[in-house]
């Protein structure tokens, strides 16, 4: 990450400069200036550590002077000046010049033309001279400012702290909490519910949803989950009860969802086939007494060991209650679902959300992604990915119709695509990996997508190549970058894009309607415009916390600072304003470590390794604890010793990886996301192995044409090296997962099938299917 972060729409080749006078009651000592320029350098690049480019007489080249900021007073910053200034001192004046992003000059001097930023003091001016293509004027005032608070704080208070005193004037201090703000929306007093309601009142007999050769009008979606909610009320049902649906993903589940709302409950999805011991454990959490379930969704529901009650929705319909409208009264405040997350002690959370925020997403989605009346949403997702829920209903708000698309069906690439075709959808949502799998299959066999006018990506940070690839394949088709988290209502930010964006990274875009995001260091203070910080959320998207959790719920969940009485929520994200008003991603700081000292962001070699010509795809892994090691995926192979001069080219030396690794894909988890575990340990074989380049398998090794195709495809679909693939080996032992074998079959121009890999999972016994086709 650079110190000084980018900050204008208009880069051109160049300097300019900025003056401003000193005010009278400033100190004009080369330590304070020092002082103050360390504490602007730290503000702006995030660090506490900072080193400076400091002229320490007048005349002399610059050297740099490393510096700690915010572990003390003013006063103990003072002190490391001093004795940095003994050290400089003693080295004595620097032989060759050395470049450096930033100086100080408190002598007045001009400094080096390439600097970014050279800032120098001459009798009662602050100038700032800084190169055109990363500041521009306005910027440059801000960071004028900023050493002039900083210079007043010094002044007014020594023995305070600096990294808690903000350096924000009240300007960009009130543009950061409101200028940036997504837009004021009035939402309607009613629930997601009541307005799928008020439509059903306007065309019943509208069809509302489809699952395969199965559709309900919008009359009987509704007469069926009223018929549900009041067989939850005759069991008791209060307000805000949690309701565990355990369904597949048909349309009894859809009416179950809707059930649960009208009876005042609290959703909580639980996928069928998850592990009993986990089905109970979430039960217990979320204090659920009652669960809704169907035919054949019990096998491991039955072994939970759990006092719920269960209630099968053939049982709820055969009591053969009224299906009018339940008229319970909803809030807005209300809770509305739960869904679980994983936790980083393993144990996983229940972040409860309520019915204004739900409403609000939904809104959100209509507005952005075009969805309107005689529309089609695809509903994709897993039950318990948040984003199942949107897709679930916001169709049904507007007078649209979902197609619920079955799990085998996403499993079957060319099917899913066919599926989205002749189902006329118009709007989409995938992971980013997901849509790869989709491409690869469209750029092999090419087709029409009539219908589809908006793609939504969402669950990972989706790279600027996949757009890249997307544009080319579908330029009319929008693809939106939806980003937002479980805690905060699902998504918070949406950027829709019709051509590919300028950027490195591709931008979060900007906060929807009524949500507010701030970027903040670890005391909430927002940091200056551009700076990274955590992204934390305010608004009400904002969940109620971790359900039967006050401990966990504390550690994330707190007031707004600046609007007391609304929540808060810190992500843990790490990001940054752009000029444009948007939002970039920039990683987690849990995805740091630490070599040889140095404190490292993986993220930034990977935004670096993906800027490198020719990588689609890269990942980077530490061995050892002491080693990084980096894996490049692209449609051709190319020498790592480049790739590693590229990088060198923006990355400091310790942040270069010292080895590189070419795979045509990169292997991924069950959630479609960069399997790291699978890299690490790959990385180590192939050191161990003397980079992969061993003498493979022996008498074990693909032997027939049909095997070695097989292998081939492994290799490239699992991202391990072709020669360390044996033929007895297990598909999904050596890291495959459902996606992985969609995208085998792929590789293998469908010559086989997810079933086939699923049945015949080891190598030879696959080969054997492309030599007897009529096996499949």
């Amino acid at each position: 990450m650079e110190t000084i972060p980018k900050w204008t729409l208009d880069p051109v080749p160049g300097t300019a400069e900025y003056e401003v006078p000193l005010p009278d009651g400033l100190s004009r000592e080369p330590s304070a200036l020092l002082a103050a320029h360390a504490r602007v350098l730290a503000a702006l690049s995030g660090e506490r550590e900072v080193t400076v480019g400091y002229v320490a007489a007048k005349g002399e080249r610059p050297r740099p002077c490393p510096l700690t900021v915010g572990t003390g007073s003013w006063h103990d910053l003072l002190d490391q000046i001093r004795e940095a200034g003994a050290d400089l001192a003693a080295q004595g004046a620097e032989d060759e010049p050395a470049a450096f992003e930033t100086v100080l000059d408190p002598h007045g001097g001009r400094g080096p033309e390439d600097t970014v930023l050279h800032v120098a003091f001459e009798e009662h001016t602050l100038r700032l001279r800084y190169r055109t293509d990363v500041l521009d004027a306005d910027a440059a005032a801000r960071i004028a400012g900023y050493h002039l608070t900083a210079l007043a704080q010094l002044a007014a208070d020594p023995d305070a702290e600096p990294g808690l005193q903000s350096l924000l004037s009240d300007d960009e201090l009130r543009f950061q909490l409101d200028g940036l703000a997504g837009p004021h929306r009035e939402l309607p007093d009613r629930r997601v519910h009541e307005l799928f309601e008020a439509r059903v009142l306007a065309h019943p007999d509208a069809v509302a949803a489809v699952r395969g050769d199965q559709e309900w009008t919008y009359q009987e979606l509704n007469s069926r989950a009223n018929q549900l909610g009041r067989a939850l009320l005759t069991r008791g049902l209060r307000r805000e009860d949690v309701v565990a649906v355990v369904m597949e993903r048909d349309l009894d589940w859809m009416a179950a969802v809707l059930a649960v709302l009208k009876a005042g409950g609290v959703y909580l999805p639980i996928e069928p086939h998850f592990p009993a011991e986990r089905i109970a454990a979430t039960l217990a959490r979320a204090g659920c007494e009652l669960v809704l379930t169907e035919d054949g969704s019990t096998a491991t529901l039955d072994g939970a060991d759990t006092d719920a009650r269960v209630l099968h929705v053939g049982t709820a319909y055969a009591e053969n209650h009224p299906d009018s409208d339940l008229g319970v009264p909803v809030s807005a405040g209300q809770l509305a679902y739960i869904y679980f997350t994983s936790g980083s002690t393993g144990e996983p959370k229940g972040a409860m959300c309520e019915h204004a925020g739900f409403l609000n997403h939904v809104h959100a989605k209509l507005d952005d992604l075009g969805v309107g009346e005689g529309q089609v949403v695809a509903q994709t997702a897993p039950q318990c990915f948040d984003i199942s829920l949107w897709q679930l209903v916001s169709a049904l708000l507007v007078g649209g119709r979902t197609l619920l698309v079955a799990q085998e069906v996403i499993l079957d690439v060319p099917r899913f695509v066919d599926t989205i075709t002749g189902g006329r959808v118009n709007v989409l949502q995938v992971v980013p990996s997901y849509l790869e799998a989709v491409l690869a299959e469209l750029e092999q066999r090419p087709r029409e997508l009539p219908d589809l006018h908006c793609v939504s990506v969402t669950g990972e940070a989706v790279k600027k190549e996949l757009v890249e690839r997307w544009f080319a394949a579908e330029p009319g088709i929008r693809l939106v970058n939806a980003y937002g988290l479980t805690e905060t209502s699902d998504d918070t930010n949406h950027e829709v894009m019709s051509r590919v964006p300028d950027q490195d990274r591709v931008p979060l875009g900007r906060p929807v309607a009524n949500v507010r995001v701030y970027v903040v260091d670890e005391d909430l203070s927002p940091v200056p415009l551009g700076a990274p910080g955590e992204i934390v959320f305010s608004g009400v998207c904002v969940g109620r916390g971790y359900v039967n959790d006050p401990d966990r719920t504390r550690a994330a969940f707190t007031t707004d600072p600046y609007r007391p009485g609304e929540r808060l929520y810190r992500s843990g994200d790490h990001g940054r304003w752009l000029p444009d008003g948007k939002l970039e991603f920039l990683g987690r700081r849990d995805s740091q470590v630490k070599i040889r000292g140095f404190r490292i962001e993986i993220g930034e070699i990977e935004n670096a390794l993906l800027r490198v010509p020719g990588v689609r795809d890269g990942a980077v892994v530490v061995v050892g604890g002491t080693r990084l090691v980096a894996f490049c995926a692209g449609s051709a192979r190319f020498d790592s010793g480049a790739v590693r001069e590229r990088l060198a080219v923006s990355l400091p030396a310790y942040m270069v990886p010292s080895a590189v690794h070419w795979r045509e894909s990169l292997p991924l988890t069950a959630n479609g996301k960069t399997d790291r575990k699978t890299l690490t340990g790959l990385a180590g074989e192939l050191d161990a192995a003397g980079n992969g380049s061993g003498a493979g398998r022996g008498t074990h090794a693909p032997g027939t044409a049909s095997e070695r195709r097989v292998a081939a495809a492994w290799a490239q679909v699992l991202g391990i090296p072709g020669d360390r693939i044996d033929r007895r080996d297990h598909f999904f032992d050596r890291g495959g997962t459902s996606l992985a074998a969609v995208k085998l079959a792929i590789a293998l121009d469908r010559a086989i099938t997810l079933k086939d890999v699923t049945r015949h999972p080891v190598l030879a016994d696959l080969a054997g299917l492309l030599d007897t086709p009529a096996a499949s």
